[in-house]
């Protein structure tokens, strides 16, 4: 099940404690397949500006929001990985992403402060915008093990389970690694319910007969909040 570069979908967060995530991988089991990534790692480096606007707005909760990462799968990154910028936009409930592949070098040296990519296209100039009007530099670094799964009569139906969620806010490159201090605030298991269309009944019986409810987390926003906005609001670093 390959990631789509382009989507509009609702995405809803669910946190997880072990016995409730056991429980769950089991329930799945006759409607969902992994997908062809398996247990992955995931790496990020999120933009935003020395102001830290983006993720400031985002915990705001308001009606739009928007973010920008660089993206790349795998315990480390290489110079000719692919990767990609990701624009996520989230406006009343839905979602829409759209993404930008390249090698892990050219989208890192722009990111940068460098050279334009080579191949550009119209998602790369909604990306470049973005990044002009706003000063979006790279800010953090935060990398966790993703399980994924697809919906076997909907394959546009989507959980995945997040864990071991760390972070680090010097050393802004993937090349690096996937290594960063841990989240201690971060529940056991992150799952996001992604989907085009209704969820389906299984799944609503299952939250809804152990007690599980829709909440609102931000790995990104749950470390500016907890361990970085005073160590960032107290020097106008910029650490590339």
């Amino acid at each position: 099940m390959a990631y789509a570069n382009t989507y509009k979908r609702r995405e809803m967060k669910f946190l997880l404690d072990e016995r409730h995530f056991e429980h769950l991988r089991e329930e799945i089991a006759p409607y969902m397949t992994e997908d062809e990534f398996g247990f992955h790692t995931i790496m990020n480096i999120y933009l935003d500006n020395i102001n830290d606007d983006l993720i400031r707005t985002s915990l705001g909760k308001p009606v739009f929001k928007e973010k920008l990462r660089l993206r790349a799968y795998g315990k480390k990154a290489e110079d000719d990985s692919e990767a990609f910028l990701e624009i996520k936009k989230k406006y009343r409930g839905i979602t829409y992403k759209r993404r930008f592949e390249g090698s892990y070098k050219e989208l890192f040296d722009y990111i940068s402060g460098g050279a334009e990519p080579s191949e550009k296209g119209q998602v790369f100039e909604e990306i470049d915008y973005m990044v002009k009007r706003m000063g979006l530099i790279p800010r953090i670094v935060i990398c966790y093990d993703r399980e994924a799964f697809y919906g076997n009569d909907d394959k546009e139906f989507r959980l995945t389970f997040d864990g071991n969620i760390r972070f680090r806010s010097t050393n802004l490159d993937l090349r690096a690694g996937d290594y960063g201090q841990p989240l201690i605030a971060a529940p056991y298991r992150v799952m996001e319910v992604k989907s085009a269309g209704a969820v389906p009944l299984w799944l609503v019986r299952f939250l809804s007969e152990n007690k599980i409810y829709n909440g609102s987390f931000s790995k990104y926003g749950t470390i500016y909040q907890q361990e970085l906005s005073e160590k960032i609001n107290g020097q106008n670093r910029v650490v590339v």
